[in-house]
């Protein structure tokens, strides 16, 4: 039969074929982020790689839509309109006000991270980012520091919610009182702007964790434009563990999230639901691990070097 195929160059009538099935054979990934900062984001770049991947040995195609607040009536028309079997949700904000009229459409969904919203049978895979967070405390903790403080994601997302909360009780649990926050947006800029304002407000500080690996690029190129070595008077931890964080210099200790094992199986997941219609699969949570390199190495350690 495949052989039949190739010689006769037979080429599947897709139209005709969702006519009978009532299926488009596409999904969406929906990433509610401005363009550059996708374009930019080496995290967009391995959930695609990984949803991509679970798609590898089917016959359906990957349909990107990059939905900012102001077309949250556009991405809602589109994906009710029938031109998708499912949807992927990524960088999901509470304020996106498309999530619950289309969960409550009946389209398959999942959440890469876990979703604002609790009801409407949504699923996600996501890392244990509380988890995270305390182990940056102890971690940072341990390597000697006495004034930590965080350069926190943007309120209005669970992942960076649950990274603070995860410092704060990481941190209250060893007996430290509360530290320093400043909030940025998951880029190197907003995370360099925000640590100016850190260290103007707490000059003491001796430690630094940052809610993504981006954001801790930009917290290392400050301590060094005001002549911080690092960690030898401040440590930094960073989250993701994406490529960026071994290139650093120095080479960036960082809470690993597994994105592309993730993203996978938020695909293979999707396609699951898809064929099983009105499942719902449990959510799929990936442990924390810090991984430990020059940026927090033990004071003593580093002073020796």
């Amino acid at each position: 039969m495949d052989a039949a195929v190739v010689a006769l160059a037979y080429t599947p009538n897709r139209a005709a074929r969702s006519l009978v099935t009532r299926r488009t054979s596409s999904i969406a990934l929906v990433i509610p982020e401005p363009d550059m900062r996708v374009m930019m984001d080496p995290f967009f770049a391995m959930v695609i790689t990984g949803v991509t991947e679970s798609l590898r040995e089917t016959d359906v195609q990957l349909v990107l839509l990059m939905s900012r607040s102001d077309d949250a009536a556009r991405t809602v028309r589109y994906l009710r309109g029938g031109h998708v079997d499912g949807a992927i949700v990524v960088s999901h904000h509470e304020g996106d006000a498309w999530v619950g009229p289309l969960a409550e459409s009946g389209l398959p969904m999942m959440f890469i991270g876990r979703p604002w919203q609790s009801g409407h049978g949504l699923t996600y895979v996501d890392t244990d980012n509380y988890g995270g967070g305390r182990q940056a405390a102890r971690h940072l903790l341990a390597a000697g520091s006495e004034r930590p403080a965080t350069i926190a994601g943007p309120a209005d997302m669970t992942a960076a919610v649950d990274r603070l909360r995860g410092w704060q009780d990481g941190l209250l649990g060893a007996g430290v009182a509360p530290s320093p926050v400043e909030f940025a947006d998951f880029t190197t800029v907003g995370a360099a702007a925000a640590t100016n304002r850190l260290l103007d407000a707490a000059p003491d500080t001796d430690a630094i964790f940052a809610a993504s690996d981006l954001m801790a690029v930009g917290v290392l190129e400050v301590l060094r434009s005001r002549g911080l070595r690092v960690p030898e008077d401040v440590p930094v931890v960073g989250y993701d563990n994406h490529s960026i964080s071994a290139m650093a210099t120095p080479a960036l200790s960082t809470v690993t999230q597994p994105m592309v094992e993730m993203a996978t199986k938020a695909g293979t997941t999707l396609l699951e639901e898809i064929e099983a219609s009105g499942t719902h699969p449990d959510p799929v949570v990936y442990p924390a691990e810090l991984v430990v390199r020059d940026s927090s190495a033990p004071r003593a350690a580093a002073t020796k070097a």
